[in-house]
């Protein structure tokens, strides 16, 4: 019997993972399990990798060495991206005990018999390319924001990229389905729900594996900005190309999506661009974000940017940099270029030494924080909602406006879980805006 065993999660990589571990971690409890944290003795632990970089796969080690020593007698199972693209390889490594990939994973429990009757070191890995189910999933780990997954794979072919690898060909969840999970996330009293996917401006491909497009990414706004009582929601990444007029004008009027967006440009160099097989150039990118602006006061604009790409040279970086500087955007996530196995950019010349990398990635991120703090202070002085989220974190209780920026104030848990509409007042050491309320 496996009831009232303990299983423990760690997740890696983006908020999609974290939508997917919360779902197959409620497969486990219906099933009897009891779920413990990870740095707890269990008799099962679950890994969910990334493997978007070469650093995602060295966490994912020193997180089974993590389990290994917690508890040497126990099961570890590794799904994910990591677990579809390199499965034998993973379970060659010592400690590991079942891996399954992106068609498997969520029938995880059907699997535990086996190992519990002796037999250790399997992996259950499908031909991604034939892979074109959808499984629904959505984190109600945190009472305040849930991550709703309504979309997965991708049918771009970025030559960096190792996703569609990972999980297969673009497919998207029903708005039925999506509403009856919004319904589930309603029932733990969230306020926020974050849309996410991989690719989710493709929002209504490959509906449930059929080839047909139903609906659209626009089309399921609409339906959501009437149906449920979820006080916000916020659209995660979208690529510029697949952000549409149509789509900042809904947000720009709607009394639930939030005026934030995440936008990734990878690089400011039509160049790096071309290079990277991306489905747009700078000058539409930069037609997006004033755009947003000009429909969207204070909106948030973030965006990811790739350093180091093969072939970027001195001047193609200056290019980047001189077109973030310019861009009226809130923060920059950066990423120095990893080489991933079986994607086009491995196979290409003039490679970026790491040390360039690493000071291009500063660079940025220096000018991110700049970028950061001048958008916080355009926004004092100015009435916001904040949700409170719900951890005592050092004397504080921390909390976002619709607009993203990061709120704190002395801990009471009165404000918990609860949306507050109050004045910035003023930027504090840390980065954070103190409150009048």
């Amino acid at each position: 019997m496996l009831s009232n065993n303990k299983v423990a999660f760690h997740t890696l990589g983006c908020k999609l993972n974290f939508t997917e571990t919360s779902t197959i971690a409620r497969s486990f409890v219906k099933n009897g399990f009891q779920i413990t944290n990870f740095n707890n003795k269990a008799d099962f632990y679950v890994i969910n990798t990334c493997s978007v970089t070469e650093k995602a796969d060295k966490k994912f080690r020193n997180i089974l060495n993590r389990a290994i020593k917690l508890n040497p007698n126990s099961i570890k199972i590794v799904v994910g991206c990591y677990a579809q693209l390199k499965p034998e390889e993973i379970s060659n490594i010592p400690g590991v005990d079942l891996v399954l990939g992106a068609n498997e994973k969520f029938n995880i429990v059907d699997f535990l018999a086996d190992l519990t009757s002796g037999k250790k070191i399997q992996f259950h890995s499908c031909d991604i390319q034939k892979v074109n189910n959808y499984v629904g999933s959505f984190s109600i780990d945190n009472r305040t924001r849930s991550f709703l997954k309504i979309q997965d794979g991708c049918d771009y072919k970025c030559s960096y990229c190792t996703i569609p690898l990972a999980r297969g060909i673009s497919r998207s969840d029903s708005i039925k389905n999506i509403k009856k999970n919004i319904s589930k996330i309603e029932s733990n009293k969230v306020k926020e729900i974050v849309l996410t996917g991989i690719n989710i401006g493709d929002y209504g491909k490959g509906e449930f594996g059929n080839k047909n497009h139903k609906n659209t990414f626009y089309e399921l706004l609409n339906e959501l900005e009437i149906y449920g009582n979820i006080d916000r929601y916020r659209i995660s990444s979208i690529e510029p190309n697949l952000l549409k007029n149509e789509i900042i004008e809904f947000i720009a009027n709607s009394d639930r999506f939030v005026p934030h967006f995440h936008i990734p440009l990878q690089s400011g160099s039509n160049k790096v661009l071309g290079l990277m097989r991306r489905r747009y150039n700078r000058e539409l990118y930069r037609e997006r974000v004033n755009y947003i602006h000009k429909k969207i006061k204070d909106a948030c604009i973030g965006v990811d940017v790739i350093v180091g790409f093969p072939g970027e040279t001195d001047d193609d970086f200056l290019e980047t940099y001189n077109f973030l500087l310019d861009l009226n955007i809130a923060y920059l996530h950066v990423f120095p270029f990893s080489q991933r196995d079986n994607t086009h950019a491995i196979k290409m010349p003039n490679k970026v030494p790491r040390e360039v990398k690493n000071k291009r990635s500063m660079m940025l991120r220096v000018l991110s924080e700049k970028k950061r703090r001048f958008f916080y202070q355009s926004q004092l002085n100015k009435m916001k909602n904040i949700l409170f989220e719900s951890e005592n974190k050092q004397g504080y209780i921390n909390g976002y406006t619709e607009n993203y920026i990061k709120v704190r104030m002395p801990w009471n848990p009165s404000l918990s879980n609860q949306i507050v509409k109050g004045r910035l007042q003023k930027i504090d050491n840390e980065g954070y805006v103190r409150l009048e309320v």
